[in-house]
């Protein structure tokens, strides 16, 4: 199957996909803020830039598109029609590396949350913050 879009749209709509401050990380950052949790974003010294590390807590928080990071067993990740082959390869090294950041976060001492997108739709979403304020809060 041909794509929708002439190669010069596509490129426009590829580039115009944010890799920081997405809307799912801006409210799980707005809600924790409502609580009174402080963190820094994007911290570059850790391993794959952590959406929001917690000092305090020794935690940091990865929060993962369903599609970019080949969730599992979720709707929301569907392979593309074309080019699938380059597509799964490049999902999958997504994820290779993902599990390399998260080994070596680990490695220093930390440790690393995930939240997937689909938890942060709204029949999930109370639950889903429910557990990350237990988890942070966690020794």
């Amino acid at each position: 199957m041909a794509d929708v879009h002439d190669k010069k749209t596509r490129s426009y709509n590829m580039s115009r996909i944010k890799g920081k401050d997405t809307k799912p990380e801006i409210l799980v950052r707005k809600y924790l803020f409502s609580l009174g949790f402080r963190y820094r974003l994007h911290d570059k010294n850790f391993p794959g830039k952590p959406d929001l590390v917690f000092p305090k807590y020794r935690k940091v928080v990865f929060i993962h598109g369903c599609y970019w990071h080949g969730h599992e067993d979720c709707k929301y990740f569907v392979p593309p029609k074309t080019k699938t082959e380059w597509w799964l390869n490049k999902i999958g090294n997504n994820k290779k590396r993902d599990e390399q950041n998260i080994s070596r976060i680990r490695d220093m001492g930390w440790l690393p949350i995930i939240i997937w997108e689909c938890e942060l739709k709204p029949g999930k979403r109370d639950k889903t913050f429910e557990n990350l304020v237990e988890e942070l809060k966690k020794q």
